[in-house]
């Protein structure tokens, strides 16, 4: 994170964080995950939960520490260093923000608290076979029953449901509603009507117990939807800032290492007679990477800021889809640009670069894709487009301005 962004508590923030993923975090751990020898690291979850730095923006009476999402992407940053790893440190963020706007006390007591406290795993059951991107085309139905829903359906990619003790999950309530008017987030707790199957062979970010989950009638008592009944549009819009904040934000911190790793190497490494870094081809990569960062940083930072500063709504829905599509898009550029400079060995397992590599696709895919988010960002640019008044009309700054006869639209 640039240092000058930061405030002197954040640095604090990020000083802790940090000392926790050196000096905490087991390498075999990492490696085990990697070679898919574990199918759910509980024990990461809870020591993460143990030191306090499990949920961070939520209020403290419920295990968090009641800062914002500036403060929360410093930490993100540093544990996007973990790969897989970071992906389960989100989770409780964002199922953490869909309790914590919309859920009842009862329902924070029951299932925040414990959450940050590290005593419930979790997961986000949102993605369908029948596609990703489109969320409001969800076919698991949820059928009222007297006090209770009947679930039934079927959720894959779900990262995490291997050790998730409950899921938020996202059904249809009404068949005949338009499609993002017809579902209902719930929270679905584990029993054996609900059957996780851990079936991916994953690229990268293994290890987290990303599998299919069932829903065979599963009765859901009607406390637990979380907002109101129809209303899981509105979750899932405020659940997908967190969710595309900390893509962004452990993005950057994964392709940060990936650049310090390569950057030391090429001061070591020798051709030629001279170190590598002298070779413009390679230092011009390293400043390329840096700027890149550096960029993606301060975006990220921007948009964190306007979602804590209450901005316009739509304007901050666009600067969170500008920071995830471009900081996971820088995030991959770097770090194979990392490899790049390290040449064959950097395509080794002598080196981690190949698994930050791996680990760093899946961020352009997952809590909406690059071409959503700018599907995203040029809606909202054009619904502000004009609306600011304050601007000059440079399109009168032309000699021929008053030809209107010349200017034809249709």
């Amino acid at each position: 994170m640039i240092e000058n962004l930061l405030t002197e508590d954040q640095k604090k923030l990020r000083d802790e964080v940090r000392t926790f993923v050196r000096d905490d975090v087991p390498r075999q751990l990492i490696l085990d995950m990697d070679a898919d020898k574990v199918r759910y690291p509980r024990e990461f979850v809870e020591a993460v939960a143990k030191r306090g730095l499990m949920g961070l923006r939520f209020a403290e009476e419920y295990g968090g520490r009641g800062l914002g999402f500036r403060d929360e992407i410093v930490a993100v940053a540093e544990v996007g260093v973990l790969g897989g790893l970071a992906c389960l440190y989100s989770l409780p963020i964002i199922v953490g923000e869909a309790l914590n706007v919309f859920g009842t006390p009862a329902q924070k007591e029951r299932w925040l608290r414990p959450t940050l406290e590290g005593k419930l795993m979790v997961a986000v059951a949102l993605t369908e076979p029948r596609g990703g991107s489109d969320v409001f085309g969800a076919t698991t139905t949820a059928i009222r029953d007297g006090d209770s829903y009947v679930l039934n359906g079927e959720k894959r990619f779900i990262v995490g449901a291997e050790g998730a003790d409950y899921f938020l999950v996202y059904a249809r309530s009404d068949p005949d509603a338009p499609s993002h008017e017809g579902l209902t987030a719930f929270v679905v707790e584990r029993c054996p009507e609900v059957e996780v199957q851990h079936v991916y062979g994953l690229m990268g970010a293994r290890g987290g117990g990303t599998g299919r989950v069932y829903f065979r009638d599963v009765r859901v008592p009607a406390e637990n939807v979380i907002g109101r009944e129809k209303g899981g549009a509105m979750v899932f819009y405020q659940s997908m800032v967190p969710e595309r904040m900390t893509s962004a934000a452990g993005s950057v911190g994964g392709a940060r290492a990936a650049l310090e790793i390569a950057a030391r190497y090429s001061d070591r490494r020798r051709a030629f007679g001279k170190k590598i870094r002298a070779f413009q081809a390679v230092s011009f990569m390293v400043a390329d990477s840096i700027t890149m960062l550096d960029a993606a940083q301060a975006l990220v930072y921007t948009a964190a800021h306007s979602v804590d500063s209450g901005d316009e709504p739509n304007r901050a829905r666009r600067l969170v889809s500008e920071a995830k599509k471009f900081a996971t898009e820088a995030a991959w550029e770097v770090i194979n640009k990392a490899m790049q400079i390290m040449g064959g060995i950097g395509y080794t397992n002598v080196y981690p670069i190949e698994r930050l590599l791996r680990d760093g696709r899946l961020a352009l895919i997952w809590t909406g894709t690059s071409e959503v988010m700018s599907l995203i960002i040029q809606h909202e640019y054009y619904r502000e487009l004009g609306m600011d008044g304050r601007m000059r009309d440079v399109e009168a700054d032309a000699p021929d301005a008053d030809l209107t006869d010349e200017k034809v639209y249709g």
